[in-house]
């Protein structure tokens, strides 16, 4: 009946006008309509039906797949085949029509500890691939570089209490319309940032809007959203210096009372902050206070105190926090992601050390090293000042607790995959950083779950 419709009303068209080209220039617009409105019917009723089954209590989520799968720039041809699964990772079947998975957001539950539980499997596997996502640095790139297993990409986390839901992209952005991310940290916050790139190029890829082609200094519009996303490089979060400027594996100086302007005054009018600090202070360095050395960590020199990695660290996060409360216009949310351990095994990192398990530990099985324990309370005891202090200046601060969660996946490491094995260049194999897709996939749960938290209570 819709058909015989439209052919009336080009009849009526006909009539008004005897041009040909006119008759054409209709045909081929209602063609045109005809084939792109099935393409967006199911995002258009997507954004429908949320305006109407959102409630105050919860909101209703639709799994990533179910969207995307009908979005048009999904790329369908990309999935894994037979001929090239030795180098894609898996992707997150979609569900039937009819049949999508719906999550109930906790719409601001804090009663609920998400940070309580252990790593249950999830067959359906991972959300994207290698291959569908452009963010995707080499040295995390485990499929395209060998890795033969795909277990770990089967698990998801499950608190005792309740399900932390998993991110939707679509959800994502509409709640961050006409809003702003930045990530301040290390590699493993550009590993963060990378792995959010990729869970939302299922339904949009941003614009390169960055200033500098440095990968370390990195901005990402969605036009469409209005939204940025931002990286400031600080792996040690307060203003540093190299003692050699062309060699990094040569001692840093740490002025541990001075703010790193590169990003502490870039952040102020971001919406969203998500800073993390770790690895970097195992490394060779002096420590500086009042622009005065004092101490150090494994430096030569006999005549300076010998300190420890947890005396720069604490300064370094009190410095922070302390930037951080001083914005007098700052308007946003910060939230600190723990510290994360590495799992090299059967040797340190320069000696052979390597990560080769390919499932989660379970919840008890593994004790957490004692040098993690004393980085993830010196974090959390310095959070517990600044959040405090940052209360009475109205900064909310809240803390993202990654430590325990990440330690149970020493499988989630690139190991030697992470960059081309017959290259005639010897390096450690990368127990640190996390393969895409991986494990560290579900911060992008865990974080969209807290933003919805602090949304409603603000």
């Amino acid at each position: 009946m819709k058909l015989h419709a439209n052919e009336g009303k080009i009849q009526v068209l006909t009539r008004r006008s005897t041009s040909p080209s006119k008759i054409l220039a209709h045909l081929i617009a209602l063609s045109l309509f005809l084939t792109i409105l099935p393409i967006y019917y199911p995002y258009i009723r997507h954004i429908l039906e949320k305006t109407t089954s959102c409630s105050n209590d919860h909101v209703r989520v639709q799994t990533t797949a179910t969207l995307s799968h009908h979005h048009p720039i999904y790329r369908s041809h990309l999935l894994p085949t037979k001929e090239n699964d030795h180098k894609v990772a898996l992707a997150m079947p979609v569900p039937p029509r009819g049949q999508e998975v719906v999550l109930r957001r906790s719409g601001g539950n804090k009663s609920c500890d998400l940070y309580s539980g252990e790593w249950v499997e999830k067959p359906d596997g991972s959300y994207y691939t290698n291959e569908t996502c452009w963010a995707i640095q080499e040295h995390q790139n485990c499929m395209k570089f060998g890795r033969p297993d795909r277990g770990f990409l089967k698990w998801k986390w499950k608190p005792n209490d309740c399900e932390l839901p998993v991110f939707d992209p679509v959800e994502f952005l509409e709640m961050v319309r006409g809003k702003s991310l930045a990530f301040v940290g290390d590699s493993v916050a550009r590993n963060h940032m990378q792995s959010l790139l990729c869970l939302l190029s299922r339904v949009a890829y941003p614009n390169d809007v960055s200033n500098s082609s440095d990968l370390n200094f990195k901005q990402y519009e969605y036009p469409e959203y209005n939204f940025t996303i931002s990286i400031f490089w600080s792996p040690y979060l307060v203003n540093t210096e190299r003692t050699d400027r062309y060699d990094i594996t040569q001692p840093f100086k740490l002025y541990l009372d001075e703010f790193d302007e590169s990003w502490t005054s870039q952040i102020e009018n971001f919406n969203y902050v998500i800073i993390s600090a770790g690895q970097w202070f195992f490394r060779p360095t002096m420590f500086y206070s009042n622009r005065r050395v004092i101490g150090c960590l494994y430096c030569p020199e006999s005549t300076i105190r010998h300190r420890s990695s947890t005396f720069s660290y604490r300064r370094a996060w009190r410095t922070a926090f302390r930037a951080i409360n001083s914005l007098k216009n700052f308007q946003g949310i910060v939230f600190l992601r723990s510290f994360v351990p590495s799992h090299f095994e059967g040797g340190p990192w320069d000696k052979g050390g390597d990560c080769v398990r390919t499932k989660p530990f379970k919840r008890n099985e593994s004790a957490i090293a004692d040098y993690v324990l004393e980085m993830y309370k010196t974090q959390l005891q310095e959070y517990k000042f600044g959040e405090r202090e940052g209360r009475k200046k109205g900064v909310k601060i809240t803390f993202m607790d990654m430590t325990h969660i990440m330690h149970l996946r020493p499988d989630g490491h690139p190991s030697r995959y992470g960059h081309l094995p017959s290259q005639n260049v010897t390096m450690a194999n990368d127990c640190v950083h996390w393969c895409l897709p991986g494990p560290i996939d579900a911060w992008n749960d865990f974080l969209m779950e807290l933003m919805t938290r602090e949304e409603v209570h603000r």
